[in-house]
């Protein structure tokens, strides 16, 4: 009767050794995904512009992907939370995203609030956020050092200025008031629009805030009219923007109405009826007309994606498609010149992009310490809604 050898010490140090080189072998970190996490409004009056956003940075990560991903073949992989337009809810979805599915970069969606609670949380767990929508001014310049917030969009500060520009060329104004949503992004832009007219020697006849559930604003509008108000500068999301339509309507003053770009972020005509086509606002970008070679790639990527997507007309709002493009983008170069996913790497990764040809422009060294908004007042359009189509205003 035979008994097997037993196995001796070297033999087992050789065998755990070679299942160690295997393990290694694996091709396990190379597939391992880089989570992109985005917190935005995907129900609600907003909804589409959360939509907006998801599909500017779907393209984005399948453009990266069919190149062959980063960091030696890693793909992209997009995890979406909803916040419902609530601070809380923005909070507790980026903590998940943080802790549980170890993402490497937030993109926080359409409101100042919500963003603004969510980037102490950013700043803290040095983890990179960037800012597709939201405008506050307060979202970048935060006071945090080192600071984690980024932002591919509009900013109060700059868009402020450019409203009254806006307002003076086109509509003559020197009486224009405020009707401004009151949250963070009302006091962002109360703030801003006081520093653009004291700028230019002037004052505004009047400022009015409304809640964003109000029905009815008629009060705070025969405030402002009797104040004299030629033109008045309109800060709010879809649904209470569109109360502020129908209250003029309801009191027959026709005055022009300049607004921050809160109209574009969904059902804005179907709620605020046909003198919606008389709100002019901002945006970053739009696809009417003609296209370079980054648009055209875009649309046609949107097209083959979804089926819906016949043209331009389809690609709304257009903000939310151009930011979240560009700035994933971006963030991805932020990864490359990082080398890791590691948050502070990538925070000063975002400082070593140079040159790059994207959507709404060409970016040179479009962040660096202290400056961490890549669009600036050169970069806007105005538009208004023509028969349900956002289109660039003609002057």
């Amino acid at each position: 009767m035979t008994h097997a050898a037993r196995p001796t010490r070297r033999h087992l140090l050789a065998a755990t050794a070679a299942v160690t080189c295997s393990l290694w072998a694996l091709p396990a970190f190379a597939a391992d995904p880089i989570k992109i996490g985005l917190i935005t409004a995907l129900s609600g009056q907003s909804a589409l512009a959360g939509e907006a956003i998801t599909r500017g940075l779907t393209v984005a990560i399948d453009e990266i992907n069919a190149k062959g991903g980063l960091l030696g073949g890693r793909k992209l992989e997009l995890v979406r939370r909803d916040d419902e337009a609530n601070p809380a809810k923005g909070v507790l979805a980026a903590r998940e995203l943080i802790h549980r599915e170890k993402v490497a970069i937030i993109f926080g969606g359409l409101d100042t609030p919500v963003s603004m609670a969510i980037v102490p949380l950013i700043n803290q767990e040095k983890v990179p956020f960037m800012g597709p929508w939201a405008a506050g001014t307060p979202i970048t310049k935060n006071g945090a050092n080192p600071n984690f917030a980024f932002r591919v969009s509009a900013v109060d500060e700059i868009v402020n200025v450019g409203m009254l520009d806006y307002a003076q060329k086109n509509f003559k104004s020197t009486r224009p008031a405020m009707i401004l949503v009151n949250n963070p992004w009302g006091e962002s832009n109360e703030k801003g629009l006081h520093a653009a007219l004291a700028a230019k020697g002037m004052k505004a006849v009047g400022v009015e805030k409304f809640e964003g559930n109000d029905v009815d604003v008629v009060p705070q509008l025969t405030r402002l009219k009797a104040a004299g108000a030629d033109t008045l500068f309109m800060v709010g999301n879809v649904g209470p923007s569109a109360q502020v339509v129908k209250s003029l309507d309801r009191m027959g003053w026709q005055v022009p109405i300049v607004s921050h770009w809160g109209p574009a972020g969904g059902r804005f005509t179907e709620l605020a009826g046909p003198n919606g086509k008389n709100v002019h606002f901002v945006q970053t970008y739009s696809f009417f007309g003609e296209q370079g070679p980054v648009g055209q790639k875009v649309i046609a990527a949107l097209k083959a994606k979804y089926p819906a997507i016949k043209g331009p007309d389809d690609i709304t709002p257009a903000v939310g498609v151009a930011n979240a493009y560009d700035g994933m983008m971006l963030a991805a170069l932020a990864i490359s010149a990082a080398g890791s996913t590691e948050g502070d790497a990538v925070r000063q990764g975002f400082y070593k992009i140079g040159k790059y040809e994207g959507l709404i422009k060409t970016y040179e060294q479009p962040f660096k310490p202290g400056v961490h908004d890549a669009v600036n007042s050169t970069d806007y359009v105005w538009a208004q809604f023509i028969d349900n189509r956002i289109l660039p205003v003609k002057n």
